[in-house]
């Protein structure tokens, strides 16, 4: 394939920069040209920059890379290309030690080759051997205690959850918003706790962000004191939770941490909130890092968006999209330590596996039959646009509602009530701990952060109509009430991405602007504008960005054209982020559109655990 073509790729932005160094640094390394071996490689970096774990060349093999341009190459046929590949030395088979690594059609960099086959060993050895010792009479007990069965006929499926982690090293408990997936998980550790009989049990709780840690600590505190067991067990349910870095102990500058596969985690169990957000190469050291005799347990939600790296880990291991039911032999142990038949509709299936650690949490305790926000989450799960929309416009469901895009020149006005009504709470207040509180009662959600419809433009407009209402006073970039997001980890600070601080008058430092930020303990901490890590302005943030948080209303606005990112994924997750109230703002064909595409990322995660 001629240089020229290339060039025009990339001028497309169809191929980066880094795609084209990358290929021309892998034909170097092969000693010739070869021109498929270059697309190869140079399609293989872009699909992984897409989020990919790996380019599948029967996607494109055999057709354009760009149907509609008259101009577009035409990919090699499959098994032509797969020969000419399996013919470079500089092309590996699965267990070489190659930079590209050829397993069937998929071409993988090395390093997500490795990752994801390291994992997926983890994942099956874990699926299919149990905890070693289980008393099965202090189980029965506990369960019994922990999770009584109040609807008689129905599957208490936090009690599925709770038998699930005492008898497998791996666990993953899925749940949307309210279903009690931390709640769930503190009773879960009160009967680990008291399988032990008395002897140290080692508990690590942690999280991808700073502030999916916080939440979940708060959350563990705040179940354990509840829990219907002895006050020892409650005491040695853990009440500090970290992010999943900090547990690993990272190596600055570096992608390694200190906790690996030769130097294991000091954990007995390990638990990992909103596992939604991880990416392989994460979820990979993680699972090499713990012992493996230990237990891993993952609470997240697999209809959520995934991380913005590569891979879709939770939902692949968890195959959204297909229900499995449990195996017989895990459905008669349940009856056996419970007494209670494991009523499950999707029937069962032949041979313990994958689906035996997996439990979806199916009764929301925040939005009830009669919520307009469940109800819709669960039609754009479904696929079902039309549906959404019908409810949305149905006065019936107050608390949630949806309302045409405006044009561009006439947000402002259209916004203005909406933002007044939504920070006018907190910036009348002046405890720095009640202003933090209540700057989460509201948040204005978009999908992009560019164009008219984005962050950056509407994080300007909420300051202009703020300022002129009076309720702040910017006279510069830095004012009091100004929220922050830090968008960078700095570990010297312990600020990490995603981190949320509100800047106001310091009384106790001459009155000078400190940015204020809620620590894990509870207290406070402030730092001087100029030392914070990257950081911007977060009346409005994207929805990628918002994962891990929630609050009382959010004003959800969508753009005016098509983007990559609208999935039903992201339309679900920005619809749950909202505890009492959501207003999604949009046109309804794009809204169809967003709700009729899934996340589709490439990788042999999903077939090697479920094929």
């Amino acid at each position: 394939m001629k240089q020229e073509l290339f060039d025009s790729l990339l001028k497309k932005n169809i191929l980066s920069e880094l795609d084209i160094q990358f290929a021309g640094f892998i034909t170097r390394l092969s000693g010739k040209e070869n021109p498929e071996l270059f697309f190869a490689a140079a399609l293989a970096s872009h699909y992984q920059g897409e989020g990919n774990i790996c380019f599948d060349l029967s996607a494109v093999a055999g057709k354009k890379l760009l149907e509609d341009d008259p101009d577009s190459p035409i990919c090699p046929e499959l098994n032509k290309w797969i020969g000419i590949l399996k013919k470079e030395d500089i092309v590996g088979r699965p267990g070489d030690y190659k930079p590209l690594i050829l397993d069937g059609p998929r071409l993988y960099l090395y390093r997500y080759w490795d990752y994801e086959k390291k994992l997926i060993d983890i994942l099956r050895e874990r699926a299919n051997n149990g905890s070693p010792v289980v008393d099965e009479g202090l189980l029965k007990d506990g369960l019994n205690r922990l999770f009584p069965n109040k609807s008689l006929g129905e599957t208490d499926w936090q009690k599925v959850a709770g038998f699930t982690s005492a008898l497998k090293k791996f666990c993953i408990i899925s749940g949307g918003p309210g279903t009690g997936k931390t709640f769930t998980v503190a009773k879960i550790l009160a009967l680990l706790l008291e399988q032990r009989k008395g002897e140290n049990l080692r508990i690590a709780l942690a999280a991808p962000t700073g502030k999916a840690a916080a939440r979940l600590q708060d959350a563990i505190r705040n179940a354990r004191e509840g829990l219907n067991c002895p006050d020892n067990i409650k005491t040695a349910i853990p009440a500090e939770a970290s992010t999943i870095h900090r547990l690993l102990k990272s190596i600055p500058d570096s992608p390694y941490f200190r906790f690996d596969a030769q130097n294991p985690l000091p954990a007995d169990v390990v638990v990992i909130d909103e596992a939604s957000m991880i990416d392989l190469a994460l979820l990979s050291k993680l699972a090499q890092a713990v012992p493996s005799g230990s237990k891993l347990i993952l609470l997240g939600d697999k209809d959520q968006l995934a991380s913005v790296e590569a891979g879709a880990v939770l939902g692949d291991i968890c195959d959204t999209g297909n229900d499995h039911g449990f195996s017989e032999k895990f459905q008669e142990s349940f009856q056996r330590v419970t007494g209670e038949i494991l009523i499950d509709r999707r029937g069962s299936t032949g041979q313990p596996g994958m689906s035996d650690s997996i439990v979806q949490l199916r009764k929301s305790y925040r939005f009830g039959s009669s919520s307009g926000i469940g109800a819709v989450s669960r039609a754009v799960n479904e696929g079902d646009a039309n549906l959404a929309l019908s409810l949305m416009k149905d006065p019936a469901y107050p608390d949630i509602q949806w309302h045409g895009l405006p044009r561009p020149e006439a947000l402002a006005s259209v916004i203005r009530d909406r933002v007044i009504s939504g920070f006018s709470g907190y910036l009348k207040k002046r405890d720095p701990i009640e202003i933090m509180d209540l700057f989460n009662d509201f948040r204005i959600l978009c999908t992009v952060r560019d164009g008219p419809f984005g962050v950056h433009v509407l994080n300007l407009l909420v300051e202009q109509i703020l300022r002129r209402e009076g309720l702040i006073q910017q006279e510069s970039r830095w004012y009091p009430e100004r929220p922050v997001m830090v968008t960078k980890n700095d570990y010297n600070l312990r600020l990490f991405n995603g981190d949320v601080g509100i800047t106001l008058v310091d009384p106790e430092g001459n009155k000078e602007l400190r940015v204020f930020f809620p620590s894990q303990e509870g207290a406070i901490r402030k730092f001087p504008p100029l030392r914070l890590p990257e950081h911007e302005t977060v009346y409005a943030m994207t929805v990628h960005k918002s994962q891990g948080s929630e609050f009382k209303q959010v004003l959800f606005i969508l753009p005016d054209g098509l983007s990559p990112v609208l999935t039903r994924e992201l339309i679900y997750t920005a619809i749950t982020r909202a505890k009492q109230k959501v207003e999604v703002w949009g046109k309804e064909e794009i809204f169809h559109a967003a709700v009729s595409r899934r996340i589709a990322r490439t990788s042999g995660l999903r077939d090697a655990l479920w094929m």
